[in-house]
This record gives structure tokens, C-alpha cells and sequence, in this order.
């Protein structure tokens, strides 16, 4: 008796043995990090902070309906989300600016086709702490004096006579980031220019944690970062030039309007034309552009505008071959 369960005891452990040896061959040759293959059903995402809050409620609302679907979405800023995309390791980039000419060429030398859809529309707001009690409004001349390359700007006093003579603490994207990117035109007039003694982050997140504690800091990021933390939270008006009397505030109605000017912009995603050629992603755009256009708002943001929205739709359409 004990010999044949001795005997059963080893057969048990081959079996197993065996299992786990199928188990570790099939995990080997899955496609990790890279954008899925033609015979999985993954939609692998990543890019910018500012379009994460919609490509994350778009992919949720989405896999309800589709279980036999898994999208992962990253948020690696858009520049860091472009590395991936031209590696292959993504299907679709979140993209807070247009893609830059070296990004273009980068993905035609990888062989990389893509198509440029726009989804939402942006208001980048200017946010301090809700103490501030000083300052309602504020001037792209005045933001260009504090961010500028080598300002000297270290008080509030320095800006304006009237506010504190405190210390400015500033938060603001890192340099991976598209909303740093078009901040930094925008307001500094050339892409990358700015000083660097500030708190950077990728995450916005931790921005908002920053400023909403400290009385005297002052931040900027997307719209629905604000929205989402308005309780803690004070966004600035801002004016176009020097007049605080024309500034005006981020609302969805100014945002996209294009009163609220130069911070209004538009949001994008970047994908792989081969990508959109699986079903499971057309299907996933076309949500995107329809259903998804619903969530837009919910997160913050501004709904494209009819035309626009019609022509992002009919690029996914004849991109399908």
C-alpha cells in the first residue's frame, strides 16, 4: 500500500512539473510591453497626462461592453509617449501638441504610418492656491516674466507691487510633456523655453497636491486637473498681452469659443495605421469618436465641434483598409 502511493505521489509531481513547464512556455511567448499582435485582443496606450483622463474613461466604458477586449493606457507625458510609438511598443499616443517634425521622421524611418485625429479641445489653466486672495486674474506678459529662461523673478511683489512679498513657489509639467511644450510657446514664445527652478512633474497629480499646499504657489495644467480638484483648487483669468481688464477665465463656453486665448488647444490621438487594420481597435476608435465624445465633457474638457469631429471620423475611415 505504501509502495503504490508512494508511486501515485511521483506521477502527481510529473504532472505537475509538466503543467507549470506549459504554463511557463505559453507566458514566454506573449507580446509583454509591445503593441499586440494579429492574434491577441489588447489595445496598448500611452502619452500624455492631459488626454489620459479621457483614453482611461473611453477604455473603461468601452471594455464594459467588449470583455473579450483589454486596453491598458500609460502616461508617460507625450514626448515619452512618442518614444514608445516609434519603437512599436504602442498602438495609440495621447498627444496634448501636434507631433514635431524629428517624430515624424523618426516613425518614417521605422516604417511606422500613423494618422493625426483630434478629440477634444483643451483650455491649459493657470491655477494657485485657494488663499490667494490677491490675485484674480493674470497677464501672458506677467507669466512670461515669471517663466521665462533665467527670470529673476523670485515674489509675488516682483510681478505686481500690490500682491506679497513672498516667495513664488512653482509647479509646473516636466519637459517630456506636450502641455510644457505648448505652454512654453505660447507664453515664452519658443517651445522648451523656460526656467528650471520650478517643481516638474509628469503626473499632474502631484501638481495639484503641490499647489493646493502652499498658500503662496502657483501652477499650470489641463482644464479637467482643475475641475476635478476645484474644491482645492483657484484657476487664474488670464489676459492676452498686458491688460488684466481683458483677461478671461477657462470655461467649456470660452474654451471653445477661442475667447480663452493663447491657452485654448486642441488634443489628439496618434495611431498605427497597421494597428487600425485589427477590428478590435477600429471598433475602439469608432467608440472613441462616438460614445466616447460623451466622456469628453464628463472629465473636463471641451467636445470637438461638429466638422472637426466628422472629419477625425472619416481619417479612421479611410485609414481602414
Amino acid at each position: 500500500m505504501r509502495r503504490s502511493n508512494s508511486v501515485l505521489a511521483l506521477w502527481m509531481m510529473a504532472c505537475l512539473c509538466l503543467a507549470g513547464c506549459t504554463v511557463e512556455n505559453t507566458n514566454s511567448t506573449s507580446t509583454g510591453g509591445e503593441a499586440g499582435g494579429d492574434g491577441d485582443k489588447t489595445i496598448q496606450i500611452d502619452g500624455s497626462s492631459t488626454v489620459f483622463p479621457i483614453s482611461q474613461a473611453v477604455a473603461e466604458e468601452f471594455m464594459k461592453a467588449n470583455s473579450d477586449v483589454v486596453v491598458t493606457v500609460g502616461v508617460k507625458g507625450t514626448g515619452g509617449g512618442f518614444k514608445r510609438f516609434i519603437r512599436g511598443e504602442t498602438d495609440i499616443n495621447d498627444a496634448s501638441r501636434p507631433i514635431k517634425n524629428e517624430e515624424k521622421a523618426e516613425l518614417e524611418q521605422a516604417g511606422i504610418e500613423f494618422i493625426e485625429l483630434k478629440v477634444a479641445i483643451d483650455g491649459l489653466s493657470v491655477i494657485v492656491n485657494p488663499e490667494n486672495d490677491w490675485c484674480d486674474a493674470i497677464t501672458t506678459d506677467q507669466l512670461k516674466a515669471i517663466w521665462a529662461p533665467g527670470s529673476e523673478v523670485k515674489t509675488w511683489k516682483q510681478v505686481n507691487d500690490t500682491w506679497p512679498d513672498e516667495t513664488i513657489k512653482l509647479y509646473g509639467p516636466d519637459t517630456d510633456s506636450g502641455t510644457f511644450d505648448y505652454f512654453t510657446e505660447a507664453i515664452n514664445g519658443e517651445e522648451g523655453a523656460s526656467r528650471t527652478d520650478y517643481t516638474p512633474s509628469a503626473d499632474d497629480n502631484i501638481l495639484v497636491r503641490g499647489v493646493s499646499g502652499d498658500k503662496y504657489s502657483l501652477g499650470y495644467f489641463g482644464y479637467a486637473y482643475y475641475i476635478e480638484n476645484k474644491d482645492k483648487l483657484k484657476v487664474l483669468a488670464v489676459a492676452d498681452g498686458s491688460d488684466p481688464a481683458t483677461a478671461v477665465a477657462p470655461t467649456a463656453e470660452t474654451i471653445e469659443s477661442g475667447q480663452y486665448t493663447p491657452l485654448s488647444r486642441p488634443l489628439f490621438l496618434y495611431v498605427r495605421i497597421d494597428s487600425l487594420q485589427k477590428p478590435h481597435v477600429a471598433r475602439f476608435l469608432e467608440y472613441y469618436l462616438n460614445e466616447g465624445q460623451a466622456l469628453v465633457n464628463e472629465v473636463g474638457y471641451v467636445q470637438l465641434g461638429e466638422s472637426e469631429l466628422q472629419n477625425s471620423k472619416q481619417k479612421v475611415a479611410d485609414a481602414i483598409k
